[in-house]
């Protein structure tokens, strides 16, 4: 259910309230808008049955929440949450970029990458660390070492560190070095992973997995925002529909705009890994924003054919500032900017 406040309804009577519904054995969860406090409450709601609580005088409704999905449906939250790290700023008006290499290779390529993508347009630089792979005898990534590299970056430039955690055993090591931590498709139902990352108070890039339902990737989710981290952005990066297999997955763009309706959380694409092939990744950045993207994830690699991982699917740097031009276009045909 969710409890509505009354205009200024002062800090006191919110604590009292809180305190009240948790000797019910319920958790609530205190939403602040510039206007109105909203308290979503999770557990077995039926305990309240019997409550009076819109005998409360700053008390203006009780609402139940039909969606699964709690705290991340726009039933509880109808405003737009923005997702805030450092120089990156997603879920307003601007549509956020953010672009660098599948894995981190050395330091030089990634300062190099940093600095052409920041000149595009990018506010946040990717890049794996760690990175799960389909193969044990695949690189795996740098660890701690390409960790440090993107710090550099991130000094170097200024932009904002985004990286992927694979292991609960792994996230106080790269919050230390990242402004966002990345939960990939193969983990979005890693339930003590998203239990961790949620607890580590960092924002949270969360990408679907490849064969999830909106629902599922929506409960999943929860999972983060129930552990008090609302800095969450959704990402779609493509399913595996069983079906073409010209593409490496299949790009569900009408998602965008589904969870657009269904949450108040930031909703992304990941065209790269939608697509799986570098001439795809511009007319499919381009559907993305027409349909609501809240920002773009592209991966950009100085040699691709030289590249540790998923070298098909990377562009090179000037390629991807003249995407980044088109990409404004668009972005002002649909009332956004970039």
């Amino acid at each position: 259910m969710i409890i509505v406040l009354k205009p200024g309804t002062s800090d006191r009577d919110i604590e009292q309230l809180v305190k009240r519904i948790k000797k019910y054995g319920l958790q609530p969860y205190v939403s602040r808008g510039k206007e109105r406090t909203v308290i979503p409450v999770i557990g077995d709601e039926r305990v309240l049955e019997n409550v009076p609580l819109t005998s409360l005088p700053y008390v203006e409704k009780v609402m139940a929440v039909l969606a699964p999905f709690k705290l991340v449906s726009r039933e509880a939250h109808p405003k737009n949450t923005i997702v805030k790290a450092g120089r990156l700023e997603v879920g307003g008006k601007k549509i956020a970029l953010i672009a660098g290499p599948c894995s981190v290779e050395n330091r030089e390529m990634i300062i190099s990458i940093a600095r052409q993508v920041k000149k595009a347009g990018a506010t946040a630089i990717r890049g794996g660390a760690f990175k799960p792979r389909t193969s044990p005898y695949a690189f795996q990534g740098l660890g701690e070492e390409g960790l440090k590299y993107l710090a550099e970056a991130r000094k170097e430039t200024g932009l904002a560190v985004i990286t992927e955690v694979i292991d609960t055993r792994d996230v106080e090591l790269v919050c230390r070095y990242a402004d966002v931590l990345q939960v990939g498709a193969r983990n979005m139902q890693n339930f003590e992973l998203l239990k961790e990352v949620g607890s580590s108070g960092h924002p949270v890039l969360f990408k679907r997995g490849q064969s999830a339902t909106l629902k599922e990737y929506l409960q999943a989710a929860e999972y983060i925002v129930s552990r008090g981290n609302d800095q969450v952005m959704l990402c779609e990066r493509g399913i595996r529909a069983g079906v073409e297999d010209y593409t490496r997955n299949t790009f569900d763009v009408v998602s965008i705009p589904v969870l657009k309706e269904l949450t108040h959380l930031p909703v992304l694409a990941d065209p790269s890994h939608a697509t799986g092939k570098w001439q795809l990744i511009e007319p499919a950045s381009l559907a993305a924003i027409a349909a609501g993207a809240d920002g773009i994830l592209i991966e950009v690699h100085p040699r691709p054919v030289e590249a540790l991982s998923d070298g098909e699917q990377s562009i090179l740097p000037n390629k991807y500032a003249a995407m980044v031009k088109k990409f404004r276009k668009v972005a002002r045909a649909v009332g956004r900017t970039i």
